[in-house]
C-alpha cells in the first residue's frame, strides 16, 4: 500500500503541475486523472504537504463546489487572481475555468 501511494503522491504532482496557467481543477479531477478515483482527500494531503516554497502550481487546485478549502484561503485566491481566474464571494467558475483534459 505505502509503494501504491507513493506512487498516486508522484502522479498527483505530476498532474498539479500540468495545470495550464488560468485554469483549476478539482480535487476530485486530480485524483480521477492520478488513477485513484476515490481518493479526492488524498489528493488534498498531498497538497496540503507540499514545502512552502514548492514550484508546483497547488493553487489551481480546489473543491468540487468551485470554492478554495485552503486553510491559507487568501494566498491561494491572490495566485489565482494573478492568472486572470475570477474570484468572487470565494468561488471559481468551474464552467468558466476549469481545465478541460479530453
Amino acid at each position: 500500500m505505502a509503494d501504491s501511494q507513493e506512487n498516486i503522491k508522484h502522479q498527483v504532482w505530476q498532474i498539479v503541475n500540468a495545470i495550464p496557467q488560468g485554469s483549476v481543477a478539482t480535487y476530485g479531477q486530480v485524483a480521477r486523472l492520478a488513477g485513484a478515483p476515490q481518493h479526492s482527500r488524498l489528493v488534498g494531503r498531498i497538497i496540503s504537504q507540499l514545502p512552502r516554497s514548492t514550484r508546483l502550481p497547488w493553487h489551481r487546485v480546489i473543491n468540487s463546489q468551485g470554492k478554495i478549502s485552503n486553510p491559507n484561503p487568501k494566498r491561494q485566491q491572490d495566485r489565482l487572481e494573478q492568472e486572470g481566474i475570477v474570484v468572487l464571494r470565494g468561488r471559481i467558475s468551474l464552467k468558466q475555468y476549469q481545465w478541460q483534459t479530453d
